[in-house]
């Protein structure tokens, strides 16, 4: 794959001592193993279209056999090694042979036919059945050599049971000598046996069967992106490799390499180019086994698919192993061995080959062969290297081998490690109308060679597992064993080694407050207990959690509050006005807030003073005074406040004077509405004043003439003093009122 080609004959070989069993079928719709179909003086289609889709067969390809008048009109396909039909000899197929495309008056059969294919006169190996068949609808025939009556060409033969030379199929429709024309189809062609023996690289040691979608596995995959020599790939590639999903990728379990042109310009490394593609480099690197790989191929002139491989130690900037610490060896010393390689120019051929320094890199050491329709239907593409050869086979069908004499390091380097390369190169003869084309693999699979083909199938499964036996396990199993065909057809002991995890279920108890969000993203605002929610457990099983929740509601509450002056709230808060737009919020019994609005009307304590003369004593809100001072009394007001009241007080002491005592007097006396009262002149313009039985003043006056007219009907019934003063003489009497 590194170097340019170089064309020169190849050759077929044979000669291995052991190759894979091969089964061999081909249902013409892809999933076959024959891939060594010849039409022999007719045409034949191995991917024709049902045209008569009823009955028995229901495929959408058939096989379109047409003898246009050929002498002898047959087609045919060559198994890699003899049959053995001591055990299994019987043939299977379908056909249709429609009586519109018949001309003569021939048989309607079809003979078939076996032979060794690599003698000069194939024929007279011959051994042949004849079946009849019915015209214009699908039947199935069957062609047992144990059985059935036989045509051996050579009446010297022995039953062809006993037979081990036949490596060769034919399937003639009509008999032959004859130049009559017929059309048929034919479907499901099958041997009930296999042929070939087992590989000793029976022990799978790396693979990747791309399940699952998405980016390519990194763990066993390295994108290869860096242009060795600064400007572009060998061989005058036009492509840039790179790591994106749009050149490489897995989808429904298969892996895509994807070619396009587009125009792309490399982030890292500045350069332009207008086709992408994908390399991938493994990370798994071996000496000597067996690489299979079933694929199908780009096509369009100019692609360049190759499964190829290259030594570990190859020195080669950006490859993976180089950027290991590997890159000791430089191209060809490292070898190279590809696989697989097709060109779009050369439609289904396909070819392996070996660069050594021996061929001073050049592609001398290879052999190919036309393969069916290798663009749209997959092929098992395979290489065994062992200590003296590497052989190469598409579908169990060896075409090439390679083993050098003399065998030293200019002729055979494949003495370590080499490593597996995939990609779709970009010739700069590309066709100029290429748009896109993938390559698509199904698996990559590296064998060696082991103590037995038993391996071990770890399983781990929730509560039950189904294997491949049909068995259903409930417990762990390390026991139980099955026997399948391998990849190479022989016996493959399978042990199963199962660990059985349970499922679990639980209870989540939870408490909110008005409402909750659980784990299935739904939001609760009552009590539940009966949602449920499926969890992976720490064994990856189900873990089924029922919700058992207690929702509680907050709380609002209205404190109400009166106070006087100031208030201290329960948020720590002093407040010396009326407030109802305050609020608290506290836990309610419940846990949950409690928000509370305060209420609160502040009254106003009050003060004041009074001033007071008193004849004797002065009594006041219930407290008696004898004496004149300043007293302060407080009382609750309307509101409840506190009322504090100043009094400042002048006791004058009675001195016991009559009516009549120094010229005053009083009439009538007691008193009922008006009461005279007459002074003496010296004291007209005196101040005079009424003093109550409690000493307080009810009335004053200045009395500017010797006699006056007091009303004291608005005075309540009780004992009164009135009282004169002028300089330091007074006058005073105490009269009743009635």
């Amino acid at each position: 794959m590194r170097n340019n080609i170089v064309t020169t004959i190849f050759v077929f070989c044979f000669c291995s001592i052991w190759t894979q069993l091969q089964n061999v079928h081909d249902d013409f719709e892809g999933n076959g193993d024959i891939s060594t179909w010849f039409g022999d003086d007719c045409t034949m289609d191995i991917a024709f279209s049902n045209p008569h889709i009823q009955g028995i067969n229901t495929s959408l390809t058939v096989l379109e056999y047409m003898d246009l008048g050929g002498q002898y009109a047959n087609i045919r396909f060559d198994v890699s090694e003899n049959f053995d039909l001591s055990v299994n000899h019987t043939f299977t197929l379908k056909v249709y042979i429609a009586s519109n495309s018949l001309s003569g008056s021939q048989n309607n059969q079809i003979s078939l036919k076996l032979q060794d294919g690599t003698v000069g006169a194939p024929w007279e190996t011959q051994s042949e059945i004849i079946k009849n068949v019915s015209l214009d609808q699908w039947q199935e025939v069957s062609f047992d050599f144990l059985n059935d009556p036989f045509i051996n060409f050579n009446a010297g033969s022995v039953d062809p049971v006993l037979r081990t030379d036949f490596n060769r199929v034919v399937l003639q429709i009509n008999g032959e000598n004859n130049n009559d024309l017929v059309t048929a189809y034919l479907d499901d062609v099958n041997y009930d046996g296999s042929v070939g023996s087992c590989s000793p690289f029976n022990t799978l040691v790396w693979s990747d069967e791309f399940d699952g979608n998405g980016a390519i596995d990194n763990s066993k995959w390295f994108h290869q992106t860096f242009i060795p020599n600064g400007w572009g790939w060998y061989n005058g590639e036009v492509q840039h490799y790179t790591d994106r999903e749009d050149n490489s990728y897995v989808q429904n379990g298969y892996m895509h390499i994807v070619a396009k042109q587009e125009t792309y310009t490399d982030p890292i490394q500045g350069i332009t180019k207008d086709y992408t593609s994908a390399r991938l480099n493994s990370k798994f690197a071996f000496t000597y086994g067996r690489v299979e790989a079933r694929a199908k191929l780009p096509s369009g002139v100019g692609t360049w698919p190759a499964i190829w491989m290259l030594g570990k130690n190859i020195s080669e900037t950006g490859a993976y192993w180089q950027t290991q610490g590997f890159g000791t060896t430089g191209w060809p010393e490292c070898g190279e061995i590809d696989i697989m390689e097709h060109w779009g120019s050369n439609q289904n051929y396909v070819q392996s080959a070996l660069h050594t320094p021996s061929s001073f890199g050049a592609t001398v050491n290879h052999g190919g062969l036309m393969a069916n329709d290798v663009s749209n239907t997959f092929h098992v593409y395979a290489m065994e290297w062992s200590a003296t050869e590497i052989v190469f086979s598409i579908d169990g069908l060896e075409y090439y081998t390679y083993s050098p004499t003399p065998q030293n390091m200019s002729t055979w380097p494949y003495v370590a490690d080499q490593y597996i390369l995939l990609n779709i190169a970009i010739q700069n003869s590309i066709d100029p109308a290429f748009t896109q084309s993938d390559m698509v693999f199904d698996y990559i699979r590296v064998y060696q060679q082991g103590s037995g083909s038993t391996t071990t199938d770890t399983q781990a499964a929730c509560d039950s597992y189904i294997w491949i036996d049909g068995n259903t396990y409930t417990s762990s199993n390390n026991s139980a064993t099955h026997t399948l065909q391998n990849t190479q057809g022989c016996d493959s002991t399978v042990m199963l080694d199962l660990t059985i995890f349970n499922s679990s279920s639980s209870i989540d108890i939870q408490v909110a407050c008005d409402s909750y969000t659980w784990i299935d993203g739904n939001t609760y605002t009552s009590s539940n207990n009966s949602a449920t929610h499926a969890l992976q457990n720490t064994n990856g099983c189900d873990s089924t959690i029922t919700l058992d929740l207690t929702i509680f509601n907050s709380s609002t509450g209205v404190d109400m509050q009166a106070a006087c002056d100031s208030y201290i709230w329960i948020d720590g808060n002093t407040y010396t006005s009326s407030n109802n737009s305050a609020t608290h919020t506290l836990q309610n019994s419940n846990g949950c807030d409690s928000t509370i609005t305060l209420n609160l009307t502040l009254n106003q304590s009050t003060s004041s003073e009074l001033t007071e003369t008193a004849l004797d004593s002065y009594t006041l809100n219930g407290s008696t005074y004898d004496s004149s001072g300043t007293y302060l009394q407080t009382i609750t007001n309307s509101a409840g406040c506190d009322s504090t009241i100043t009094l400042y007080l002048t006791i004058e002491n009675s001195v016991g004077i009559s009516e009549h005592e120094n010229g005053l007097m009083l009439f009538p006396n007691p008193a009922n509405d008006m009461i005279l009262v007459q002074i003496p002149s010296f004291f007209t313009g005196t101040k005079g004043r009424v003093i109550d039985g409690t000493g307080k003043e009810v009335y004053a006056f200045i009395q500017y003439e010797e006699k006056i007219i007091l009303d004291c009907s608005g005075w309540p019934s009780g004992s009164y003093v009135i009282v004169y003063k002028k300089d330091s003489e007074s006058l005073e009497s105490r009269f009743i009122k009635l």
